[in-house]
């Protein structure tokens, strides 16, 4: 598992893979170390389902809700399971077309412990990646040479290991979303399987959208391909 590249994660991409379903209409995908499905959906506000067989089931009610939605859907889906990674039990949370929850509930989560997600929206796409610890943001981006967090050059050695360049430099053809998976699996010790996903026994939730939040200022946060950075804050009235 410690060797993890892109390369392990090809079927994702697999015309028969039914995560490409997932990567068409958007998904977070979240590991949490020591904190149990129930407890998760529980600290998510979450109105518990029940249990579903597999991710084709799941997939099934991530339609049935889009078709239920008049306009556009209050909740999101979440599917949690039990899978085994460093340092014992971890809980996975997948979420069709949308987001588990706030930046607060990520710190929350991860307080005492570790969590790991990386998301897309689907079509546009954006595509992002965390790594929370003891309630703190380590390290985030969208792309590997824009990172921010607390310690936003961390990953940069297993990063270039897992077939992410944070100089810029990989090859084209190079399958970020795969190397993603696999610089999670890094930290987590969790390997996702296609047969995971598709056989696991997910226990389901609604997860209510939050609304947006008025903001006071923005914070852009730029380290370049030669290592300079650029931090400015902007206040509203500014821009």
């Amino acid at each position: 598992m410690a060797s993890a590249t892109a390369a392990d994660y090809g079927w994702i991409r697999s015309s028969s893979s039914p995560f490409r379903y997932a990567l068409e209409v958007g998904y977070t995908l979240t590991l949490v170390r020591g904190v149990s499905p129930a407890q998760l959906l529980g600290m998510a506000g979450a109105e518990q389902r029940g249990v579903c067989e597999g991710l084709d089931e799941l997939i099934e009610q991530h339609q049935e809700l889009i078709c239920e939605s008049d306009d556009w859907a209050e909740s999101v889906i979440a599917g949690v399971c039990t899978v085994r990674g460093r340092g014992g039990d971890w809980t996975l949370a997948l979420v069709l077309g949308g987001d588990l929850g706030s930046l607060r509930l990520m710190e929350a989560l991860s307080a005492g412990t570790r969590a790991v997600s990386h998301s897309s929206n689907g079509g546009k796409p954006m595509d992002f990646f965390h790594w929370y610890e003891n309630g703190e943001l380590r390290t985030t981006f969208e792309w590997p040479t824009v990172r921010s967090g607390s310690t936003p050059d961390e990953l940069n050695g297993v990063m270039r290991e897992v077939g992410l360049d944070p100089a810029g430099e990989e090859a084209p053809d190079g399958d970020r979303k795969a190397a993603v998976f696999a610089l999670t699996e890094r930290l987590t010790g969790v390997r996702v399987t296609e047969e995971l996903l598709a056989e696991a026994e997910y226990r389901t939730g609604d997860v209510p959208e939050e609304p947006a939040e008025e903001w006071e200022s923005i914070t852009i946060d730029i380290t370049d391909a030669y290592g300079e950075r650029t931090y400015v804050q902007l206040r509203r009235d500014e821009l």
